[in-house]
């Protein structure tokens, strides 16, 4: 026998009754022309491409309002000063029913109608190294979890797809099918690598507590579909015991693990759980060199032409679990960023030795940006801003098709 309702539940299924019928109502309402909705990483708050998108649209379309979609569960995380509304909130259902413009890295929450006249640009969060969109069919583990229809259905609202390199754009014309405008300009987010002073590094590194002369390695791996909670594949504190009290460790966890990686601060203060600090640029900016296996975040951090370290014990499972478009592992120039290695001892090796930094990685690692980096040059945001929101074109370079 079925289980009556409770009242709470009861509560919230007329509450989404009534969002929703205001919802259709709004929708009869003219669209504001000067309305920007944003949201990243399903809403947890500034972040990512359209933060950079944002914030440039701040200074060159000062008209344009921008207002933030976040989760009330990270709703304290919202920087001040920032105008936001909390997802399924009845000012989230007025926004998305009015609003022009519509910027995200991922998807708004609870589905909405794309109205004729509202434009939106889907900026994505990354480079494809694994499977994505329609090529997860192909694995079964990723397909039971994927709803193909809701895909297609979320990629006929995009007017827009950004991208980063020409291997991007053309995963994406594949994997996501529709008829929106590819736009080869390259990833905002990115902007920073190349505006950053030194004085802004020399006080993003301080803040963080690494010494004047310590050499910070940012230790970052993706997500495993396969795995459990955050199960890193070294001991962030044996490899800063074996490289020695020159070195710093920033351990930063997967989003989807929490804001925070089980770090324990010892090691007299060299190993340092960096989850739940905001901006991973700035880590990035902060960092000598980065160790990482299969995360998007190497494709960005090889912007900023420093030593790049993968490590990846476990590649085989994780090409047979999730798929990927090349071999990261193959050492050859374009594919791998620097040296690999596949256990602890190899890794600290690569340091020691001084394999990490030598003229092998740095050729490997100039082959890598010149693959994954051609579009990014500082200048994204404002080639993003001039194009979505209709502003004059600044002489700025363009990539791919011209506008």
């Amino acid at each position: 026998m079925p289980s009556r309702p409770t009242r709470a539940s009861v509560k919230r299924f007329v509450r989404r009754q009534a969002m929703r019928a205001a919802y259709r109502t709004d929708l009869y309402r003219p669209l504001d022309p000067n309305l920007a909705v944003y949201g990243a990483y399903w809403n947890r708050g500034v972040a990512c491409n359209p933060a950079a998108i944002h914030a440039k649209a701040l200074e060159l379309a000062p008209d344009i309002r921008g207002l933030w979609v976040v989760s009330s569960r990270y709703r304290d995380g919202m920087p001040d000063g920032v105008p936001y509304v909390i997802e399924g909130s009845r000012p989230y259902w007025r926004a998305m029913a009015t609003a022009t413009y519509l910027v995200n890295n991922s998807s708004f929450p609870g589905g909405f109608t794309k109205r004729p006249g509202q434009r939106y640009l889907q900026t994505h969060h990354g480079t494809p190294l694994k499977t994505m969109g329609l090529d997860q069919r192909a694995y079964p583990a990723l397909a039971r979890k994927a709803d193909f229809a809701k895909i297609h259905a979320h990629v006929g609202q995009w007017d827009f797809s950004l991208s980063a390199n020409p291997h991007t754009t053309e995963v994406w014309d594949r994997v996501y099918p529709g008829p929106y405008e590819r736009l080869d300009l390259g990833y905002p987010r990115n902007d920073v690598y190349f505006t950053a002073t030194a004085e802004d590094i020399a006080k993003i590194r301080a803040g963080l507590g690494i010494a004047e002369g310590q050499t910070a390695l940012l230790y970052a791996p993706t997500h495993r579909d396969y795995r459990e909670g955050f199960l890193p594949d070294l001991d962030p504190e044996r490899l800063a015991r074996e490289l020695g009290p020159e070195y710093v460790l920033l351990v930063r966890a997967h989003y989807f693990y929490g804001r925070s990686a089980g770090a324990a601060g010892t090691v007299d203060g060299r190993v340092l759980d960096v989850t739940a600090h905001p901006r991973v640029e700035e880590l990035c900016l902060a960092a000598d060199a980065l160790i990482t296996d299969y995360s998007s975040l190497t494709f960005d951090y090889a912007c900023l032409d420093r030593p790049v370290v993968v490590h990846a014990p476990d590649w085989a499972a994780y090409r047979g679990a999730r798929g990927t478009y090349f071999d990261l592992l193959s050492g050859r120039p374009g594919d791998t960023p620097g040296p690999v290695t596949t256990t602890s001892d190899e890794l600290v090796e690569a340091f020691r030795t001084g394999e990490w930094r030598s003229p092998a990685s740095a050729a490997l690692r100039t082959a890598f940006r010149e693959r994954f980096c051609p579009y990014d040059d500082g200048h994204a945001a404002e080639r993003v801003v001039r194009r979505f929101f209709g502003l004059p074109h600044s002489g700025l370079p363009y990539f791919g098709t011209p506008h």
